[in-house]
């Protein structure tokens, strides 16, 4: 039996900063953060994830959809 791994996007929450981009206030993801996705990301393109990688890229994509959505909507506000 395998063990699952399960990491929370809210654990991520502390590498989210705020951006100001010309008269908007926006949620990216620090440096730090980006570079983890992408580096998650090469290592999904060429299969070698560990379920703890999976659970964490899963992670990170969930909170990358959400404030992305969030951010839409403020960018709708005018």
């Amino acid at each position: 039996m395998v063990a699952s791994v399960i990491i929370k996007p809210s654990t991520l929450i502390g590498k989210i900063q705020l951006q100001r981009i010309e008269e908007h206030t926006l949620f990216k993801f620090t440096e730090d953060l980006q570079s983890r996705m992408e580096e998650l990301l090469d290592k999904k393109k060429s299969d070698h994830l560990t379920l703890e990688e999976i659970s964490e890229l899963e992670a990170i994509g969930e909170l990358d959809r959400i404030f992305t959505h969030i951010n839409a909507m403020l960018l709708a506000q005018k």
